[in-house]
């Protein structure tokens, strides 16, 4: 009974300096790009799903935040939006990083997260502009507000050590709680689980990534590094995750109608990637 406790203490605890340093690096681009973010945003025009689907990968928490804001004031397209959404890595990369794995394997996930949010934003806008004649919505500044979750004045040491801590222990009980699973039920139990199913996996892994929390990246990341989730499921899961996002979405927005529209085309794209992931049987 000890054993998979004392086997994921020693696996946290390995975790936890590079889990610190990525968070203070994380903290860095974020003070840096403090009030630059906005106006980026703003400039995208109707190339933004190109390029801010770039920019959407960056470990920056507030960048989807401020993309709910402006396209709430119809300041950007859904296009635009939804690119951010699925670009962006949330809690993906850190984990990856903390755990070792191959820089090339990082590099391939984050460059189809981007090229599947630029595909997706420049579709999105075609069929809604162009298809459904819908004219894009005049600027309206007065619904935009700031939310970027900066740490103004606390400089960028204390948001890494809190942002580690609160990592490290979801990460440590989620471990903790697989590692039991794995202890009982043994790891092909686990691999033939419903979330290595063809289908059922990636509309699973696509509800779990709408969780508009940290929580949700953790768990999907955590399950595919541990070979209990395909490579299509984790994708679907990834790029639905849009984090704090979604969260801003939903209290800005005044139109419900339209916010539920907003997510479930992230979800049908989410899920609709991993599938076709899967069924070209793409191995990372």
């Amino acid at each position: 009974m000890l054993e998979p406790l004392i086997e994921t203490i020693i696996d946290s605890l390995k975790l936890l300096p590079f889990l610190f340093f990525t968070y203070l690096f994380m903290e860095y681009l974020e003070d840096r790009m403090t009030g630059k973010t906005g106006k980026i945003l703003q400039k995208s025009g109707k190339t933004g799903p190109l390029w801010c689907a770039v920019l959407g990968m960056l470990p920056q928490c507030g960048f989807s935040a401020a993309a709910s804001n402006l396209y709430t004031g119809r300041v950007i397209t859904m296009g635009t939006l939804i690119a951010i959404y699925l670009s962006t890595s949330d809690e993906m990369l850190p984990i990856l990083i903390s755990e070792a794995v191959d820089p090339i394997l990082i590099a391939k996930i984050l460059l189809i997260k981007v090229a599947i949010g630029m595909t997706a934003g420049f579709l999105i806008d075609i069929v809604f502009e162009r298809l459904l004649k819908q004219k894009r919505a005049e600027p309206d500044i007065h619904h935009f507000c700031e939310h970027e979750h900066c740490h103004c004045g606390e400089g960028i040491l204390k948001p890494a050590i809190r942002h580690t801590i609160q990592i490290f222990f979801f990460i440590f009980l989620v471990s903790l709680c697989l590692n039991y699973v794995i202890e009982f039920l043994g790891t092909e139990v686990l691999a033939n689980f419903i979330l290595n199913k063809p289908v059922i996996g990636e509309l699973l892994a696509g509800i779990i990534g709408l969780i508009p929390n940290c929580a949700a990246s953790v768990i999907i990341t955590d399950l595919y590094l541990k070979g209990l989730m395909s490579l299509g499921a984790m994708m679907s899961g990834l790029l639905v995750g849009a984090g704090v996002g979604l969260v801003v979405l939903w209290r800005v927005n005044s139109s419900f109608k339209d916010t539920l529209k907003v997510i479930g085309i992230l979800y049908v794209c989410g899920i609709s990637a991993g599938l076709l992931l899967e069924l070209t049987h793409i191995v990372l």
